[in-house]
């Protein structure tokens, strides 16, 4: 398969520079813009885990050994946080039934996470990751004739009832747990709407809300988010902006060259490319309603075949930089922790190297990379400036389909970011609010 071609969609089905003057070229900064830049709040810096041992098969035949292994790996590379993925079957094999070995599991990787230093967002209704599905045999992807009842999982008042009690029982047991960060609802899950779970963004975006306030009612003040896939941020389809931009603690991006047509387009080093990560955080902003809200750039990562193996690391070291200069980022957690075990068979070819360690729990050349990038930026906050030119895009108006990625609105952004200008980015229906321009800044408004 093209590797510029390649979307989600179809991978399911394959599956089933250093200096401040670099980053102010990079960016757009001139020198007096930079003079005038003032500190940002410190960036948090983490990773997705992956087990070396089992994968996440793991949760069936756990090693907690293994694990406080692999986390020590992590901590060392100075992280704080890991983000970790429940196999919703493992967890919940029965619309009624929750297993308590696997509870036990995961408080004990809580455990291990605390001995390492490192908070824990825990993803649970994972009914897809890494190109392979993972539903319960109990959700269907149609209603079933025979008893009148639709199982979607967005749309069935059984399914989410079911959803909440899983919610529930692990409050119950990780609830208290110190390095419990809070709950990412699922992974992806526009996946599912695309091939078996479809919903309207009225159904999707009144879902959101549902089980969010109801993970904010049991588990009041933890950091709670949705972590949506890119395709909502690049069409009108699932979950909408607004729902995505307002609703939970922070609002979550999926940053990869690969899936977002980026490579359908420009080079691997254009700036395009290397402003991807920024880009999607302003095009988040531009829906938020709450001008202090942070952006959590949830997952980003190279895998072989994007790019050359050598300019990896300084692919990493440019978009991080851009991610920091924005000044709108919660954190950075890079996708992945450690390679996969190749004895493992059926993942698409990628998923096996994308590893910050590898088999051996040693820091490959991305992971002493971003090791160093987290403790710089933590040291010395990067330096925003200001941004006083933005985009005006329609509040809605892509296609409706969530693949291939529609690119109205990101075409005219790196036409902008290519002649040496970073803008933010405004929806229509604000801008023609003085105020609220003002508030962000901005005293120029180019319209697509």
């Amino acid at each position: 398969m093209d590797a510029a071609k390649i979307t989600r969609r179809s991978f399911v089905k394959a599956g089933a520079l250093g200096s401040a003057a670099v980053l102010a070229a990079g960016t757009g900064l001139a020198g007096s813009a930079m003079a005038e830049a003032e500190p940002k709040q410190v960036l948090r810096f983490g990773a997705n885990y992956t087990p070396r041992k089992r994968w996440w098969y793991c949760w069936l035949d756990w090693d907690q050994r293994a694990v406080a292994e692999d986390l020590e790996g992590v901590a060392g590379l100075g992280l704080d946080h890991i983000r970790i993925q429940l196999l919703w079957p493992f967890f919940e094999p029965g619309i009624s039934t929750v297993s308590q070995r696997s509870l036990e599991n995961l408080r004990g990787l809580l455990d291990a996470a605390d001995r390492a230093g490192l908070d824990v967002e825990i993803t649970v209704l994972n009914g897809w990751m890494s190109g392979l599905s993972y539903l319960p045999a109990w959700v269907m992807p149609v209603a079933r004739p025979e008893k009148g009842e639709d199982w979607n999982m967005f749309t069935s008042r059984r399914v989410i009832e079911a959803e909440k009690l899983l919610f529930s029982r692990i409050v119950e047991t990780v609830g208290n747990h110190k390095r419990f960060m809070g709950f990412d609802i699922g992974n992806e899950l526009g996946v599912l709407q695309a091939i078996n779970n479809p919903a309207t963004p009225a159904q999707a975006d009144a879902w959101t809300t549902e089980i969010l306030g109801y993970c904010e009612q049991i588990a009041p003040g933890k950091f709670h988010v949705n972590g949506a896939d890119d395709s909502h941020w690049f069409a009108d389809f699932g979950f909408t902006r607004r729902n995505l931009a307002t609703q939970g603690s922070a609002t979550v991006m999926h940053s990869y060259i690969y899936f977002t047509g980026v490579l359908e387009r420009y080079k691997y080093n254009d700036p395009a490319s290397l402003h991807l990560a920024d880009y999607m955080i302003e095009l988040g902003a531009a829906y938020q309603t709450d001008l202090k809200r942070k952006v959590w750039v949830e997952e980003i990562g190279v895998a072989n075949g994007w790019m050359p193996e050598a300019y990896k690391p300084e692919f990493m070291e440019h978009a991080i930089r851009n991610i920091a200069a924005t000044g709108k980022a919660w954190g950075i957690t890079w996708w992945c922790t450690h390679d996969i075990d190749p004895g493992i068979k059926d993942f698409n070819a990628l998923e096996y190297n994308l590893g910050l360690l590898d088999l051996n729990n040693r820091p490959k050349p991305l992971g002493r990379k971003f090791a160093e990038l987290a403790a710089e930026l933590r040291k010395s906050p990067a330096a925003t400036a200001p941004r006083p030119l933005a985009l005006v895009i329609p509040d809605a108006g892509l296609q409706t389909k969530a693949y291939p990625a529609d690119w109205k609105y990101a075409t005219p952004y790196m036409h902008l970011v290519e002649q040496g200008k970073t803008p933010q980015i405004v929806i229509e229906s604000r801008a023609s609010d003085k105020t609220y321009l003002a508030s962000r800044g901005i005293t120029e408004l180019v319209r697509i």
